[in-house]
């Protein structure tokens, strides 16, 4: 059984998303309804509370109480995980997901995107100095910031975007243990670069959804995995390229294949250039 795209979905969010995820959705005829559920039980960018399970689970896990609180039979959630890069440890890196959830077919949907160059930094200094140099780094006071007397203490304040508020933060760091970590806030509402990525994610669901699989007729027919194997131009021995994207429906299980035009280059070639 398949389902229409509803006139109202349910959002669960404490820190406005709703702003940048609503529009896009609106273009379909699709209004968001703000769910009163407190995000933060799922898990904190901070760690004061550990987010159990993967991203995915904790989106649904959002999801579901916004269906839970509003009544309403489709959820959003999104969630974002940041930290050091996996190749390069001194570059950070973020991963953005934003989650469609139909119960009443049990459909999910979701899109997922990088960030190369999140607004994400954190650094223990022992004196204002490295603190100010750390404020300017992050684009402070657009990007809020976490003061916290060691890394694995409870945070002393969080979302600090005015200076006096910093500076009495810092001191009491200091005077518990001579240093204080510091990080950016990665809450989407105090931090602008996250929230921008959440509304490219945003306009990405929302054509998504708009596309109707053509087998069953359910939203959200869209990519779903790619498959390398892209020929050598100059041997024909597989590559690990990409040589097709496999579109699908989460509904009813159809898949497409859409081959990648051209061959790849022999410096990607296991045999031409082992």
């Amino acid at each position: 059984m398949t389902a229409p795209l509803p006139d109202r979905v349910a959002l669960g969010t404490m820190h406005g998303k709703e702003a940048v995820i609503a529009p896009p959705l609106a273009a379909l005829g699709v209004t968001v309804v703000l769910a009163e559920v407190e995000t933060d039980r799922f898990g904190t960018f901070s760690g004061d509370v550990l987010r159990a399970g993967s991203m995915i689970e904790a989106a649904r896990a959002k999801a579901q109480a916004a269906i839970a609180a509003t009544g309403l039979p489709v959820g959003l959630a999104s969630e974002g995980a940041y930290g050091p890069h996996p190749h390069f440890a001194f570059l950070p890196f973020g991963q953005e997901l934003l989650l469609w959830l139909d119960v009443r077919t049990g459909q999910e949907v979701f899109e997922m995107t990088t960030d190369m160059q999140p607004s994400y930094d954190q650094e223990t200094v022992v004196d204002l100095t490295a603190a100010e140099a750390f404020l300017t780094r992050i684009g402070f006071p657009e990007t809020a910031v976490i003061v916290q007397p060691a890394f694995t203490a409870p945070p002393l304040a969080k979302g600090v975007t005015d200076r006096a508020s910093f500076i009495a933060a810092l001191d009491h760091a200091f005077r518990l243990g001579g240093s204080a970590h510091l990080q950016t806030d990665m809450r989407a509402h105090m931090n602008p670069r996250r929230m921008s990525v959440i509304a490219g994610l945003a306009q990405r669901l929302a054509q998504r959804l708009a596309v109707p699989c053509p087998t069953c007729a359910a939203p959200g027919f869209g990519r779903l995995r790619s498959l390398p194997g892209l020929p050598c131009r100059d041997c024909g021995v597989e590559t690990g390229l990409i040589a097709a994207e496999i579109h699908g429906c989460t509904a009813c299980g159809a898949e497409q294949s859409l081959p990648r035009d051209g061959l790849a280059d022999p410096g990607h070639c296991p045999s031409c250039n082992p």
